[in-house]
């Protein structure tokens, strides 16, 4: 009887044992990274489970809140680890949680389950502790808001409706002043565009071939009028052409000033000059009669010291120069 009793006791201290067996080399754990965190504040929960490569543990199942109203925010994915040297592997879950409750908070314990040749045994971590603190307030102020109101910068489409405005408005005032000044000096308001000044040269060949069609000499009157408008065509060319007071200068004054500017014109030109204007003079002032001749040579000679003298490129100096030589009186 008394061997019945002792078989009946190793039976049961078998029993009580075995599950302690089944869970050696696992261990798990709850571990928090800050035991003191302002209210609303996120910090880690990371649970560990230390197990042999062929063990069968499975992780609890974690709901968005935990008991006491701590709130899971996040959770990430199981990360698996083989420890070195050994047959062992770590399982790592980090939760996010938060809570909104003062005062002291307490993390239950996680149930694992160890499933092992058809038995189960559950494995506790240790409950986790932690501190909520409120947020510091400055009675002697008041109520204040957490951060100031953020003034956004106004952008380029905010401001574009004001813009276009104001140019707007000073457009139209600007009209307006424009308009009365038109009015008071009793001109248009919108005036045609002056037309581009032409160059000295294209006024004086134009002169010379009126003088030319005109045909002045070949009546006996009319050959000083002929004398006259060829010098003063020329005067009023040099006066735009070199800046020298053509028709205010007698002809040796304007020989002189071509002289002090040696550079103005060349030997030839200042013959040709000589010749018309010395001519010119005579005819005008002496009486003097010229010979047909002198009428064809000093109107040639005036279409020549322009084309000489233009402001243009060589090649085309070059061209009129060619197409003065074919002038001929008729």
């Amino acid at each position: 009887m008394r061997g019945i009793k002792i078989t009946i006791l190793l039976l049961g201290l078998l029993g009580l044992f075995q599950p302690s067996a089944m869970a050696q080399g696992v261990k798990v754990k709850a571990v928090i990274d800050s035991t003191h965190v302002l209210i609303g504040d996120q910090f880690k929960l990371r649970l560990e489970l230390d197990q042999p490569n062929d063990a069968q543990v499975e992780f609890p199942q974690i709901p968005d809140t935990i008991e006491g109203g701590i709130e899971v925010i996040e959770q990430s994915p199981l990360d698996t680890f083989k420890l070195d040297n050994s047959e062992q592997l770590k399982i790592i879950k980090n939760l996010t949680i938060t809570s909104f409750d003062t005062g002291k908070q307490v993390i239950p314990a996680f149930k694992f389950k160890l499933v092992q040749n058809d038995m189960q045994q559950d494995l506790e971590t240790l409950p986790a502790e932690f501190f909520v603190h409120s947020m510091p307030l400055d009675t002697t102020k008041g109520p204040t808001d957490i951060k100031q109101p953020y003034a956004a910068p106004v952008t380029l489409a905010e401001a574009s409706p004001y813009i276009l405005g104001a140019i707007l408005i000073l457009a139209i005032a600007f009209f307006i002043f424009y308009y009365i000044q038109r009015r008071r000096k009793n001109k248009p308001v919108f005036g045609k565009p002056a037309k581009p000044k032409e160059a000295p040269h294209v006024i004086a060949l134009r002169e010379l071939e009126r003088i030319k069609e005109e045909k002045h000499w070949l009546e006996p009157g009319e050959i000083k009028m002929f004398y006259s408008d060829v010098s003063d065509t020329l005067r009023e060319y040099i006066d735009e052409r070199f800046h020298i007071n053509a028709m205010e200068y007698t002809t040796d004054e304007t020989l002189e000033a071509f002289k002090r500017q040696k550079d103005l014109l060349t030997d030839k030109s200042k013959s040709q000059l000589k010749d018309i204007l010395s001519l010119s003079d005579l005819v005008k002032f002496a009486k003097y009669q010229p010979l047909p001749d002198d009428h064809n040579l000093t109107l040639m000679n005036a279409f020549f010291f322009v084309n000489e003298t233009k402001l243009e490129d060589k090649k085309a100096v070059i061209k009129d120069e060619r197409e003065g030589e074919d002038v001929e009186m008729k």
